[in-house]
């Protein structure tokens, strides 16, 4: 998959797609159906497959000072749409100029000039341009005035009738059910990031952990996960179970969020190197100890809660 931050002089065999558009955070299963079809559409016209999602997220340009939300940044978002085959990814930068644009402008000057788009397609409750003004209404007189198709998908839903987004996947990781997180993403919630230099206390207690920062991702509720850990090895990516703890450490009186990571039976060395964790399964909450021993005896207690929950799961 190729992908551009700009419009300008594009090669001839990125123009002419069939495009999803659309942030898609989360990149979870009701985008998979927005996605998916722009890549059925792509199929049958014999076009590329292209996706277009804007960076950074508009919710963070219009409200900088709001609390870290992201599921996916841009790296993981990019990883996940990649793994569906698309052929072209297009991540305008998103900022007050750019919105500013008026929404008949984002149709003239992006959709039908820059990519010569064939089809659109967009989920029900997007919208664009100055002031949100555009919507799929929009954007469907202006494909039938300029020459592209447009299809409207509507929410998708689960047995439950529950549709998936973005807002009901933050809801389960703010309240311990990485397992309602993964139904809604079709995968598990992943924090990826360069492991840190820590105290490097772990490993004088028997339990060496991997140090991540959250940075812009959502902040899970804090405590201890039955998680996955994927090494990255060129292309590959090697899986090892685990157990982490996110939050303030307050055995050890820390302010700052930190996910901390105990891989089972590994004894490389990660500093520096990238890591994504899984959330599988929410083991309890974080809680302080009164001494080194009673913590050690609860990362135990954890550690095979989580090889018990790991061996099902």
């Amino acid at each position: 998959m190729r992908i551009f931050r700009h419009f300008a002089d594009l090669p001839d065999d990125a123009r002419g797609a069939a495009i999803a558009v659309g942030n898609f955070d989360g990149v979870h299963r009701g985008h998979l159906g927005v996605i998916g079809e722009a890549g059925r559409i792509a199929k049958t016209a014999g076009a590329p497959w292209a996706v277009m999602t804007f960076e950074p997220h508009p919710r963070g340009v219009f409200i900088p000072d709001t609390p870290p939300f992201r599921l996916t940044p841009l790296r993981a978002k990019a990883r996940e749409i990649a793994a569906l085959g698309v052929d072209y990814l297009f991540v305008p930068r998103f900022d007050l100029a750019f919105s500013r644009m008026a929404a008949e402008d984002f149709i003239h000057d992006i959709i039908v000039e820059g990519l010569q788009a064939q089809h659109v397609v967009c989920g029900y409750d997007f919208v664009f341009g100055h002031g949100r003004q555009g919507d799929s209404e929009m954007l469907l007189r202006s494909g039938r005035a300029d020459g592209f198709g447009f299809t409207c998908v509507q929410q998708v839903q689960d047995g439950q009738r529950e549709g998936f987004s973005a807002t009901r996947a933050r809801q389960c990781l703010r309240h311990n059910d990485p397992r309602g997180a993964t139904h809604v993403l079709g995968r598990p919630f992943e924090i990826e990031g360069r492991v840190l230099v820590g105290d490097r206390r772990g490993r004088t207690i028997g339990y060496p952990t991997a140090n991540l920062s959250l940075a812009e991702y959502l902040r899970p509720v804090n405590g201890v996960y039955a998680v996955r850990v994927g090494l990255d090895d060129d292309s590959d990516t090697t899986w090892h179970d685990g157990v982490a703890n996110i939050g303030l450490r307050p055995t050890f009186a820390k302010e700052d969020v930190v996910l901390e990571a105990h891989l089972f039976d590994f004894g490389g060395d990660l500093y520096g190197k990238r890591v994504r964790v899984a959330l599988i399964d929410f083991l309890r909450p974080e809680q302080k100890f009164d001494g080194i021993a009673d913590l050690k005896a609860q990362i135990a207690e954890d550690s095979e809660n989580a090889r018990r929950i790991l061996a099902r799961a």
